[in-house]
């Protein structure tokens, strides 16, 4: 069955990457993006010379970022130092449209990002931070990606409605988040759209449509080499 639409599918380590690739090689309208996950940067470092070795031939990365949680705390160094090694790669790349992770660092991911200004266009998944860290994430030209685990409490919500309406993307986070016991799937969001058109004050098709337009200025669906 034709479903009609695109899909963004993230890594959580290099050595993931050629097998999900693999996955879709014949979707057209499928990606696969380079990642190292900041929960997991402890254990996969070593997997930095293969990220290196891997980003030529790809378009998007992630998820990388930094996770504040207290349980991550000492790992935080390393997460710090892969987060920047991969900024410093895709500067060296010329640019990449870059998924990344926030959670309790939002402050320490911006600062990475201002540090590394050419390493691409940043989307912050499940943006949780404060207003005043929003404020200054969309002064820095960054976009964000809201799906069924942040539009489900109320602070969620109140952060998309203060996200500017052309910096806003979907997202389903399968399989991490769930709707009724069971993973998410990435044409299974018309309750993240209906969460948005009311908050919005408007209809779905509406949001919809909104979101492919900021889709296409990001470039996703065009040709790659």
């Amino acid at each position: 069955m034709s479903r009609n639409i695109y899909v963004l599918s993230v890594t959580n380590t290099p050595s993931a990457w050629e097998g999900t690739l693999a996955l879709s090689h014949k979707a057209k309208r499928i990606r696969t993006a380079l990642g190292l996950h900041p929960q997991i940067a402890h254990e996969r470092h070593g997997e930095l010379p293969l990220f290196e070795k891997l980003l030529p031939s790809a378009t998007y990365v992630g998820e990388i970022g930094l996770d504040g949680s207290p349980e991550l705390r000492p790992h935080w160094e390393t997460q710090k130092r892969v987060f920047h090694r991969i900024l410093d790669l895709c500067d060296q790349a010329g640019g990449r449209v870059m998924t990344i992770h926030s959670r309790r660092a939002a402050t320490q991911v911006m600062d990475a990002l201002e540090a590394h200004k050419g390493a691409g266009t940043p989307i912050l998944h499940w943006f949780s931070g404060t207003k005043r860290e929003l404020d200054r994430a969309v002064s820095m030209g960054c976009w964000f990606s809201v799906g069924p685990g942040m539009i489900h409490g109320q602070k969620g919500r109140d952060i998309v409605k203060m996200i500017p309406r052309d910096r806003l993307l979907t997202e389903s986070d399968g399989p991490f988040t769930q709707i009724e016991g069971r993973s998410v799937l990435p044409w299974e969001l018309d309750r993240v759209l209906n969460a948005i058109a009311e908050l919005w004050s408007e209809d779905a098709l509406s949001v919809e449509g909104r979101v492919a337009e900021n889709l296409r200025q990001l470039g996703y669906g065009r040709a790659e080499s």
